[in-house]
């Protein structure tokens, strides 16, 4: 019975490192092109971001869950602070793996003027290497992209919700 349990802990801790491995090296960076992408919006439209790319700088953040504490602080200072990402010629857009209809009904609550895209299946969170806190967590990460579709600036907190508005002002204000 040892030798299995044994086994079984070699294979879990061999799984958890190719994942951990295969995420730190899809991981977006600054200076890196971001990868296109599609997904559904509040609206259950099909947001494609290379629609965008060219056009706008874009403040992409990934968040863990709808109406929770420090989402709905982050989402609330977003839509705050959004006039000035509009003079910064920046559009905001949140992901996280909600339904369009938790979206619809998150964007109604809180009157947010901002796009919100339904990652449902964690595709693109994937495909940006978006780390879980405490190992189970979906993260939150900001990424601040410039008109040519290269990261300028990567924000990575859990806990420091509100900071991902403040330092993604912070950047773009950056000439």
């Amino acid at each position: 019975m040892k030798k299995l349990i044994s086994l079984f802990t070699l294979i879990l801790i061999l799984v958890f490192s190719i994942n951990y491995t295969m995420a730190q090296k899809s991981k977006i960076k600054v200076g890196d092109k971001i990868p296109f992408f599609s997904l559904k919006d509040q609206n259950n439209n099909t947001f494609s971001i290379e629609d965008y790319i060219g056009k706008k700088n874009i403040v992409l953040y990934f968040y863990p869950k709808d109406d929770t504490p420090g989402c709905t602080k982050e989402a609330c200072k977003f839509r705050d602070e959004f006039e000035d990402f509009t003079d910064l010629d920046a559009m905001v857009i949140g992901i996280s793996s909600d339904s369009v209809e938790s979206h619809q009904q998150f964007i109604e609550k809180y009157q947010l003027p901002f796009t919100l895209l339904a990652d449902t299946n964690k595709k693109v969170r994937k495909l940006f290497g978006v780390p879980k806190s405490m190992g189970f967590i979906p993260g939150r990460v900001t990424y601040i992209i410039n008109k040519k579709g290269i990261v300028r600036f990567v924000f990575n907190s859990l806990k420091d919700a509100e900071k991902h508005v403040e330092e993604a002002k912070r950047i773009l204000s950056q000439k």
